[in-house]
């Protein structure tokens, strides 16, 4: 999102308790984006295509890609496997060099240290997102880990909040009163179709269109922070 000094917008007071906190990956714990644009462009190349401007290879980051190369590059099935698979070799040498947002990594450890349950929530693979939270010394912060399978079974926003949910529960943790964290209107929808509100991160690669159905938009982890614990 692009508007920094944007005030907090909230239609819930601050103090609420939250039962557990999903976050999604990209965009809004790690800054992934210029990593993701340069592997997509790798891919567009590889297959002898144009590559896309950068806006157009900016809103691919977010949704599940396999997804987006069908809708948005017209590719068939075969088409988008074949480019996944390509992104996918080539993101693989580049995945563990994106930066964490300023501010993230202490959000998590605050929510730790009071004892709220955190999850990741994200459409990248499950597997490679653990990668990136290892190699954050992240992971220590998060109960569940969840993101899309390998085979692409499990890729939308929606069906990963509830697979997230689900290893939350059981776990034997309450989840009837879980918030999630994200920087797109997917986060939104996918979070909306569980149940849950979502809270939208400015620092994040969605637009403020996007931001229309989420309970509350920050442009700080301060923001965030207080939000999330009072």
């Amino acid at each position: 999102m692009t508007s920094p000094t944007t005030p907090i917008t909230t239609t819930v007071a601050p103090t609420r308790t939250w039962s557990a906190v999903l976050f999604d990956l990209d965009g809004t714990i790690v800054d992934s984006a210029s990593d993701i644009t340069a592997s997509l462009a790798h891919m567009f190349t590889e297959l002898k295509l144009d590559v896309p401007s950068e806006d157009v290879l900016l809103a691919y980051v977010g949704p599940p890609l396999l997804d987006s190369l069908r809708l948005s590059a017209g590719f068939d099935d075969a088409e988008a496997w074949a480019a996944l698979n390509i992104y996918r070799d080539h993101y693989a040498d580049n995945v563990l060099n994106s930066p964490v947002f300023p501010g993230v990594a202490g959000v998590l450890e605050r929510l730790h240290a009071a004892g709220i349950p955190v999850a990741l929530a994200t459409s990248k693979p499950e597997s490679m997102a653990r990668k990136v939270l290892d190699h954050a010394d992240l992971t220590r912060f998060f109960d569940v880990i969840a993101g899309a399978s390998d085979d692409e079974e499990r890729s939308t926003k929606a069906d990963v909040v509830a697979e997230a949910l689900r290893r939350l529960q059981a776990k034997g943790i309450d989840t009837g009163n879980a918030v999630m964290v994200g920087d797109r209107g997917y986060d939104t929808l996918g979070a909306a179709a569980n149940g849950v509100p979502t809270i939208l991160v400015e620092w994040g690669y969605g637009s403020p269109a996007e931001a229309g159905d989420a309970m509350a938009v920050v442009h700080s982890a301060d923001q965030l922070r207080n939000l999330l614990l009072g």
